[in-house]
């Protein structure tokens, strides 16, 4: 059985159900993608970050990406890879080699946006990640994404895993 990439893989879900129309997508959730595609490449292929950028820079509808997110999650990942490895396999239930690149690619992104990204709040990170994994990894990724990230979150933002959750309508407003 052969992996798709992550480009072939997209394509395939453009017709199915599960996942958001491309209308419907923020420039950020599509940095994430080419992220993920960018990163899929210097896992399996090896190649240059610098051949890598000027490729992904050139697909379709990058345009519509928030290219800094981008950046940051490409370049930092790569620059970090050692790091992010060393923080995601103590959670993991086998060896990382075994680890499939497409999920490996999520787990860089997530545990990358918990450590620089905290604007971005930790519950949104995960989400995407598990819609990431969903399209793009095999048929149970994203359960595993889940996992892994749900007990990184923990470690890497405590006080806002702790924190109850905000629920949207039900601020009081002042008479």
């Amino acid at each position: 059985m052969s992996q798709d990439s992550p480009s072939q893989t997209a394509e395939k879900g453009k017709s199915g159900s599960t996942g958001r129309k491309a209308a419907d997508k923020s420039a950020r959730t599509r940095a994430r993608e080419f992220a993920l595609q960018a990163l899929y490449q210097h896992l399996v292929g090896r190649n240059a970050s610098v051949d890598i950028d000027s490729f992904t820079r050139d697909l379709a509808g990058f345009h519509k990406a928030d290219s800094a997110h981008f950046d940051a999650l490409m370049h930092g990942c790569i620059a970090e890879a050692g790091e992010l490895d060393a923080l995601i396999s103590p959670r993991l239930d086998r060896p990382l080699p075994e680890v499939s690149p497409i999920e490996r690619g999520v787990l860089w992104i997530g545990a990358y946006e918990f450590q620089h990204c905290p604007d971005v709040p930790w519950r949104v990170v995960l989400n995407e990640c598990i819609e990431l994994a969903k399209s793009f990894g095999g048929t149970d990724g994203h359960k595993y994404v889940n996992g892994v990230l749900h007990q990184l979150a923990a470690q890497l933002r405590p006080a806002e895993v702790s924190a109850p959750p905000v629920r949207s309508g039900s601020r009081k407003t002042a008479p």
